[in-house]
């Protein structure tokens, strides 16, 4: 949803995981082996997404200019990678870290589609966690994360589970700034269509390393929860 991630200035490098039955030696990505991750460019697909664990920091405002957004980033990357190298060290299960992921949401979501007013954005980014991984390994990785050089918004950093259920979405190419009518359609395809009505936030999943990645070649799943 950003016009750009400054994930530039964070030491992150996206790419998914939560768990499977894949043996304990591979190294598992989660964007290939789980079908919430697969998303059609130029259509709607219908996927049904079960609960999902992330290490969740909230914040609003538009995220090119507010602090917070940047912050949150920087606290989220530190933890997500001690827990990917606590995993292969102390588990023998090694993953590749999942990607920035956002929820999105306003009082009106022509905030979205049409005003693109991003100083009413409200969200919350997130990065997934493997569900082998216990409460006491991520408290420690939030504690070594903080031993040298804290993030600031580390104190922020909480773990929660997602319950999406069924969900419509699509991928994106392109610039975050051009999503608004790929949303509207989608909004339309749900509520028109379908005979749906939306029931949750706007999610994003962020599968380009914006580092690398020039805006019109950007990849982003765009979902939206429904129901009946």
């Amino acid at each position: 949803m950003p016009s750009h991630l400054r994930v530039a200035d964070v030491d992150a490098a996206p790419a998914p995981a939560l768990a499977c039955d894949a043996p304990m030696t591979d190294k598992v990505d989660f964007t290939k082996a789980l079908d919430a991750y697969r998303a059609p460019r130029g259509a709607f697909r219908v996927v049904e997404v079960p609960e999902l664990r992330y290490l969740m920091v909230d914040g609003r405002g538009d995220p090119n200019t507010a602090p917070a957004f940047v912050g949150a980033i920087e606290a989220l990357y530190p933890v997500a990678y001690r827990l990917k190298f606590a995993s292969k060290r102390e588990l023998g299960r090694d993953y590749v870290v999942p990607p920035l992921e956002g929820l999105w949401w306003s009082e009106s979501m022509d905030a979205f589609t049409t005003a693109r007013d991003k100083s009413r954005w409200e969200w919350t980014l997130m990065i997934l966690v493997p569900d082998w991984i216990d409460p006491e390994l991520i408290a420690r990785a939030i504690a070594a994360a903080g031993e040298k050089r804290p993030p600031a918004r580390l104190g922020d950093v909480r773990v929660d589970a997602l319950s999406e259920g069924t969900c419509l979405q699509s991928l994106h190419v392109g610039s975050f700034d051009d999503e608004g009518g790929v949303l509207e359609r989608l909004h339309r395809e749900a509520t028109e269509t379908r005979g749906m009505r939306l029931a949750g936030k706007h999610h994003e999943i962020y599968l380009s390393d914006f580092r690398r990645v020039t805006p019109e070649r950007q990849r982003t799943i765009l979902r939206q929860p429904v129901t009946p």
